[in-house]
């Protein structure tokens, strides 16, 4: 070999070799592609939450982002609320905007992915009885405008780590309602953000059941397609308060038959008929199966899947709670499906009033 070849080859691997051990945490080779696996959602905090002020700020800080990152997850969804985030005018609120700009920025530190998650809308709440989205063209044209701020606001970080998830759990009587939205929506964000990946669910609480109703948009790859897993859910919303079967006391068994014949003796009007359909038996088996349809769209349009949001009570008993976890995320794993738990320190928590669940963790990342 030409001596001057060689010599030039070497320099050529020393510079590739320096520029890699320079590469700063939160960067990646490949700056293109948006990765994820296992992460978790930081509920309650821009979301579903009444704390302001310096409250908000203490709930969520770059330390919580550097814990997460070491537990092994690799990305957080954040669930955010029109009525944090913007002011009733429909001003920015500049605090908010700080706080989950400062979040993304840290998740960029320690190298976790992001997705913003725009949770309840002031016109949309998953289990209102009324939802003004989906009759009111302002409604509509407002939901747009959040997304226009949006990617105002966001649109200046990586592709490859962070990505927007358009509504959680839609919940309209007409699917076709649901469709539309997404479509408009796409369109809007796709002015300015041609390869931004964006996160859409399908109707109905991001029910599996429904996935074939979504109509996902066409000849766009940069999609991922979301679903929610919280089934059956008298197990993993057992003695939960805000459940229709919150009062019932009796055993729940998982795997097997949930509740039995037996277990079910005795039981006053109206929680007898309540709990009467509850009777199934549930297994890994039953999960994979739940999942068949979300699995059988995605294939169809060669887009990947999510769960965006999974967990069960800490009301269930430990030992069919742990299973139930582990099964769960057995059945996501081997089908490619990343995740995100419900949640990093809510009820579902991690982390519950400043204790770990080890347990939990042990299960999860493992």
């Amino acid at each position: 070999m030409d001596i001057r070849i060689y010599i030039l080859s070497l320099l050529l691997l020393f510079l590739n070799f320096a520029d890699s051990n320079e590469m700063g945490l939160g960067e990646k080779a490949n700056n293109d592609k948006f990765e994820i696996n296992r992460g978790t959602n930081i509920s309650h905090w821009l979301s579903q939450s009444k704390r302001r002020g310096q409250e908000r700020f203490d709930f969520f800080t770059e330390k919580d982002v550097k814990y997460i990152a070491d537990l092994g997850f690799d990305h957080i969804r954040i669930p955010i609320d029109e009525e944090q985030m913007w002011q009733e005018s429909g001003e920015k609120d500049a605090e908010v905007f700080t706080l989950l700009h400062n979040s993304i920025k840290w998740s960029e530190k320690y190298g976790l992915n992001v997705i913003v998650d725009l949770h309840i809308l002031r016109s949309h709440y998953f289990n209102a009885d009324v939802k003004p989205l989906w009759t009111e063209a302002s409604a509509q044209e407002r939901f747009y405008q959040c997304w226009r701020d949006l990617s105002e606001e966001l649109n200046k970080y990586p592709v490859h780590m962070l990505a927007y998830e358009l509504m959680n759990e839609p919940v309209a009587d007409d699917p076709e309602d649901w469709n539309k939205l997404v479509a408009r929506a796409v369109e809007v964000i796709r002015k300015n953000e041609p390869d931004r990946k964006l996160v859409i669910g399908s109707n109905r609480w991001q029910s599996a059941d429904t996935f074939d109703d979504l109509k996902v948009p066409e000849n766009d790859p940069n999609i991922i397609l979301s679903f929610h897993m919280y089934e059956p859910m008298l197990l993993t919303h057992y003695k939960a308060s805000w459940t229709k079967t919150k009062d019932y006391m009796g055993p729940v068994n998982y795997p097997g038959q949930i509740v039995t014949p037996e277990d079910l003796k005795n039981l006053e009007e109206p929680l007898a008929s309540i709990m009467a359909g509850q009777q199934k038996y549930y297994d890994k088996a039953a999960i994979e199966e739940h999942f068949a349809k979300p699995i059988k769209v995605a294939k169809k349009y060669n887009l990947p899947l999510y769960c965006g949001e999974w967990g069960a009570y800490p009301t269930t008993p430990d030992k069919a709670r742990y299973q139930w976890y582990k099964d769960v995320k057995d059945v996501l794993e081997k089908n490619n499906i990343a995740w995100t738990t419900w949640d990093y320190k809510g009820g579902f928590g991690i982390i519950r009033n400043g204790q770990e669940d080890k347990e939990l963790i042990k299960v999860l990342l493992k």
